[in-house]
């Protein structure tokens, strides 16, 4: 069976295939956990807008991330249920992938072009009958926190993704890594072409965050036995990957095996050119800065308003789109917010080092800043912690527990693209908290500016590209990243709470004039450069077309 595409443009005629290990492509098919998924997402949809010859290649996760929803204190509770999508296209394919010395059955199923208007994307699957009960979980959970099933994730994804392309004969000229996950991929077709040179030719990679945890490390001698190098001898590993002691990154082989690669925003760039300078044979790592589509995520009407230069038209609209996603606060909490109040969202990934609680880190001042009658504020927070990331975990809940005594502060749950995109329309200010140099790019806020909301942002990520200080956003002047943890929070959180309360909160309910011409130069400033067409376009210009 062959897939179905469209006519392809002929100045993206090459053929790519996109590895990624999440795909948020559509609220109803819940294969991503967060950035990853929805930058991968919005590749694809400008994919299917220029007409490029690329297939995306993903897993179809029977549990997805896993579902949010809180227990009898409004705590956390993590959720895992089973979903089923009969909207995908059974391709009739089966290939099978050699998993810790075990055949294991990989199907394949379909997301066609024309469904959600993406690339055509092919999802893989273990959890067919013809596996035992241990192979079919593989594919249950996306990111599942057992070293070994993360392992035979990543050989599904790179050894079957090869394997179904070739079983549906789809030629492919370049295979794109979207993380090192996909790493397996290159030794099964190293097996094929045998010539490292070769190989390298058809690989590229794309590199997403300088954290630890996003960089993962596994014995090579576990790897070998699990079968991630497929049937390449292990010296021949060590040769191709330069890897002579026992812990191997995939990053850095994914670096060395790769013509070229790139970093996703120019800060980020810099920052992993500088991580991984130290090692030897890693490809040059070029800025190719991440984007969201606009025709997913941009309201129609904010943008027609903006292209007819109407600044009440905008207000209007935007008081519109916060009433809507004030009524989805006032069903999760029980609160009623205000459309003519100041709204700040923070809504991303949780995890430590984003952090989400840095609004409160002074307390008494938060506390001042929450509860002020004149010029008041609204605080909503949403995101997803990881499921076992404790501390993440308890700062979600912390934030909970704060909100029951303050009627103008809220956390949602339930993060994903639907209400991303309420949170992205109805926010007045997407803030951005990151400790400085720990934010690859940070591409909510560029949705979010195309709703005509106000980035406020530490200086890191995709923010320096695109800040006009006071013009279209505002800047927190993150501390010097050498100083302690401690001291980072501190010296951040005085110079964020200063910019509200002296900038933004009197320029909001004093300057209105001025206000919307913030919202019409971060919804004009953003549709361009950070519109993942531009993105699109620069892969196959910097990455594909040598």
């Amino acid at each position: 069976m062959q897939i179905k595409q469209y006519e392809f443009s002929e100045d993206y005629s090459k053929a790519v295939a996109y590895f990624s290990m999440e795909f948020a492509i559509h609220q109803a098919l819940k294969i991503y956990s967060g950035g990853l998924g929805f930058l991968a997402g919005s590749h694809m949809r400008s994919v299917y807008d220029l007409k490029q010859n690329v297939v995306g290649i993903g897993i179809l996760w029977s549990y997805g991330y896993y579902d949010q929803a809180r227990d009898e204190d409004r705590n956390l509770r993590i959720e895992f249920r089973r979903k089923y999508y009969h909207f995908l296209e059974d391709l009739n394919i089966s290939v099978t992938v050699n998993i810790n010395g075990k055949p294991v059955v990989v199907k394949a199923l379909m997301v066609p072009a024309e469904l959600f208007g993406s690339a055509p994307l092919i999802l893989l699957t273990t959890d067919v009958e013809e596996n035992d009960y241990l192979s079919r979980t593989i594919t249950h959970k996306l990111y599942d926190m057992h070293e070994e099933t993360r392992i035979a994730q990543e050989i599904v994804l790179g050894i079957g993704g090869v394997k179904v392309l070739e079983a549906l004969h789809h030629q492919v000229d370049i295979y794109h890594m979207n993380e090192g996950h996909a790493l397996p991929m290159v030794f099964e077709l190293y097996n094929k072409v045998k010539d490292k040179e070769q190989l390298k030719e058809m690989i590229r990679f794309t590199t997403h965050t300088p954290e630890a945890a996003g960089n993962e490390i596994h014995n090579i001698h576990l790897l070998n036995k699990m079968g991630f190098f497929d049937s390449t001898p292990l010296e021949k590993v060590r040769e191709l990957t330069q890897t002579y002691d026992d812990n191997f990154s995939l990053t850095v082989g994914a670096l060395r095996i790769a013509k070229i690669a790139n970093g996703v925003s120019k800060m980020h760039a810099k920052v992993a050119t500088d991580m991984w300078s130290s090692y030897e044979g890693v490809c040059e790592i070029i800025p190719i800065t991440n984007a969201q589509n606009k025709r997913y995520w941009a309201d129609k009407p904010m943008l027609r308003a903006l292209d007819e230069h109407e600044g009440y038209e905008l207000i209007a609209r935007k008081k519109h789109l916060k009433r809507v996603l004030f009524n989805e606060v006032a069903n999760q909490t029980g609160k009623m917010f205000d459309p003519d109040i100041l709204t700040i969202v923070w809504a991303r990934r949780f995890a430590e080092y984003k952090r989400p609680g840095l609004l409160k880190y002074d307390f008494e001042r938060f506390e001042k800043l929450i509860t002020r009658t004149k010029e008041p504020i609204q605080i909503i927070w949403a995101g997803k912690p990881y499921p076992h990331d404790t501390n993440a975990i308890n700062i979600f809940n912390e934030l909970t527990y704060i909100c029951r005594s303050y009627k103008s502060v809220a956390v949602l749950i339930g993060y994903e693209l639907e209400l991303s995109r309420l949170l992205k329309k109805g926010a007045d200010i997407w803030l951005n908290t990151p400790r400085i140099t720990r934010e690859a790019s940070g591409t909510s806020g560029m949705s979010a500016a195309m709703n005509g909301a106000i980035n406020f942002s530490i200086a890191d990520g995709w923010h320096p590209e695109f800040c006009k200080e006071e013009k279209n956003s505002f800047t927190i002047l993150g501390a010097d990243a050498s100083l302690s943890v401690e001291n980072q929070d501190q010296v951040d959180n005085k110079s964020m709470m200063d910019i509200l309360e002296e900038k933004i909160i009197p320029t909001y309910y004093e300057n209105e004039k001025e206000w919307i011409e913030l919202m019409k130069n971060s919804m004009s400033d953003v549709l361009f450069e950070f519109d993942s067409g531009s993105m699109a376009h620069k892969y196959y210009e910097k990455m594909y077309k040598f």
